[in-house]
């Protein structure tokens, strides 16, 4: 799976979250405008960010980095 993959996985997550980017944003520990970077521009999170990120969307890391299917 290719890095554009993955980030596309992880926007399709945040929206699908029903959560405002600014509650996922503080929720994760990180400002809007990073979880905005996510959304908008080839920006992925450090690692313990993925991970909390994870967390907060209540999806499986393993989803996103494409190594399990829907």
């Amino acid at each position: 799976m290719e890095l554009q993959d993955i980030q596309k996985r992880m926007r399709e997550c945040i929206r699908e979250s029903g959560l405002p980017q600014k509650e996922i944003a503080r929720r994760v520990g990180v400002s809007a405008q990073t979880v905005s970077k996510y959304m908008k521009q080839d920006v992925f999170p450090a690692l313990d960010t993925f991970a909390r990120l994870c967390s907060v969307l209540d999806v499986e890391s393993d989803f996103v980095l494409g190594l399990k299917g829907y």
